[in-house]
């Protein structure tokens, strides 16, 4: 007696097909699992034979044998519980081998025969629904199953017309599902539900003074790009940090598709319902290189990737060690960030805004006379060179956020508020989106899209590196739409010279004048945006000011 189930194993965000091969064959009773299984698989055994003495069933006295295939890939995660108990069950008769042939199964068994959570379930039904197959998971997990859609696929963003596709099944336990494919029970389809997205954010009108520094973060929402915020303690960082989010617009369809791939494979997708709104991350400065980058034993995306497409935040910059922060050199560069293991290379998005805060100093007080410490300005130079200079040029904005006097806090509240910025954010925005959209008709895209595409490991990673803002343009692309004129562009060498600017940061330069540009509403970058973007660039050291 022999069956075979289909189900998957995850490289990253790439879906690799695995066939849940099982034998009841006489011989000594045993029940052997082979293929290459990590420990939470070969713990599957328990589970199932729990879950069938809990139905009433028990394993015919026979040498049971259980083959995933291919055999040298890798098998972790107890998703495989139950492919494996319907293998055994297609084995034993107890259903027909032929009702699972067009389906993709996935889902973990209690003791009790209830189906759990599992991860993965989004990647894992894109890809299945992409091949014409239906969808075999746990009723927890059916919500996002039902956003993979009719063979859409990762391109075609959130249809879920699926008429022509074998059905999503979502069952509560294995009993149920049983039922359902014997006929004896109709399982309802599970539905594509949005997550309720009205839950305001902080709004920056709570925020009084640090107008400049409101400023600086409406061009950082306008254009995509990082920013890095210096000042003393309690001057507001964070708190206009956590206000970024609101100026920025909802992810678009395939967006948000993107960002729940990531957030399933985590864990993290809650109750399976997608969301338009960014993601913010905070991760404390004790965090580690693989909990930001990803990475560890069984390589999982870190904070760079679950803030795919969202406002990635880290406070407190220079308590990170120094390890960590050159890591995000590179996806800060390419929008993705690969682990390499001996067994594997995956490689997973990354294409998140950066937003740092940092104090001048170790005290926090540099250059404040009143608070001023005995170290000055020592103090300040040894804190500030904890951050290096590649990492730095990284970074398009940098600004000083002074402390607050006591004369704004008496102030009243500021009229502009959040959804005000927010609608000039968009506005330019949509700016950027048709003139994308617009060189990509006249095919001036498609030599961008190559370069940037080499040497990915997927089909799927191309997609990450497409340009959707000012801050993703780059080489011929940024030269097309932001080439400066004639006074801007002789500004623009004379600071170079007269600043030391790399390459990168010339080029940096030219993204934040565009955007600037955009925000104006003006089709030319002219002087007055390049003088505006140069003054964003990272400001001297306060202790060689001071010096």
């Amino acid at each position: 007696m022999q069956a075979k189930v289909r189900t998957v194993a995850f490289q990253g965000v790439d879906v690799l097909p695995v066939d849940v091969q099982v034998l009841i064959a006489p011989g000594n009773v045993a029940f052997a699992m082979v293929g290459l299984a990590d420990k939470a698989v070969g713990e599957s055994r328990e589970r199932v034979r729990a879950t069938l003495r809990a139905m009433g069933l028990v394993l015919p006295p026979q040498r049971v044998t259980v083959n995933l295939s291919p055999a040298d890939l890798a098998k972790e995660g107890s998703h495989y519980d139950l492919p494996i108990a319907l293998g055994l069950l297609a084995a034993m008769g107890v259903i027909e081998a032929g009702s699972l042939a067009d389906y993709v199964v996935l889902g973990e068994l209690a003791l009790d025969g209830t189906l759990s959570r599992v991860p993965g379930v989004l990647p894992a039904a894109i890809a299945a629904r992409a091949a014409g197959r239906g969808v075999i998971c746990p009723a927890v997990c059916g919500g996002e199953a039902a956003w993979s859609g009719g063979g859409g696929g990762f391109r075609e963003g959130l249809d879920t017309d699926s008429t022509d596709q074998p059905p999503i099944i979502a069952a509560p336990s294995l009993l149920a599902l049983i039922n359902h494919l014997r006929g004896k029970q109709a399982l309802s389809p599970p539905e594509a539900l949005m997550a309720d997205d009205r839950a305001l954010y902080p709004d920056l009108a709570e925020i009084k003074g640090q107008e400049s520094a409101k400023r600086v973060l409406e061009v950082a929402a306008a254009g995509g790009h990082n920013l890095l915020m210096i000042g003393p303690p309690g001057s507001g960082k964070s708190m206009l940090a956590a206000r970024l989010p609101g100026l920025l617009p909802p992810l678009e369809p395939e967006e948000a598709l993107e960002a729940s791939m990531v957030r399933s494979l985590a864990g993290d997708l809650g109750e399976g319902r997608l969301s338009r709104r960014r993601t913010f991350r905070d991760p404390h400065h004790s965090a580690t290189l693989q909990a930001l980058v990803g990475g560890g034993r069984y390589a999982k995306p870190g904070e760079v990737s679950l803030a795919h497409h969202g406002v990635l935040f880290l406070d407190e910059l220079p308590e990170f060690s120094r390890a960590t922060l050159e890591a995000l050199r590179q996806p800060l560069e390419t929008g993705r960030v690969t682990v390499a293991r001996a067994a594997a290379h995956v490689t997973y998005p990354a294409r998140f805004q950066l937003v740092a805060a940092m104090n001048p100093c170790r005290c926090g007080h540099l250059m404040e006379p009143s608070r001023a410490c005995g170290r000055s300005p020592r103090c300040g130079a040894d804190y500030q060179g904890k951050l290096s200079g590649p990492l730095l040029d990284r970074i398009d904005l940098a600004i000083d956020v002074p402390a607050v006097a006591a004369a704004d806090l008496a102030l009243p509240p500021p009229a502009e508020s959040s959804a005000d910025i927010a609608a000039r954010v968009a506005t330019a925005r949509a700016v950027q989106r048709d003139r994308l959209a617009e060189l990509d008709r006249k095919g001036k895209l498609v030599a961008v899209e190559a370069d940037l595409a080499a040497g990915l490991f997927s089909e799927r990673a191309r997609n990450w590196s497409k340009p959707r803002c000012n801050a993703d343009t780059d080489g011929a692309l940024l030269a097309t739409i932001a080439e400066p004129d004639a006074e801007g562009r002789a500004l623009l060498s004379r600071a170079a010279e007269r600043l030391g600017l790399s390459a990168r940061a010339w080029h940096r330069t030219l993204k934040v004048a565009r955007t600037l540009a955009d925000l104006d509403g003006s089709d030319a970058v002219r002087r007055l945006h390049i003088a505006e973007a140069l003054s964003y660039r990272r400001p001297q050291p306060r202790a060689a000011l001071a010096a």
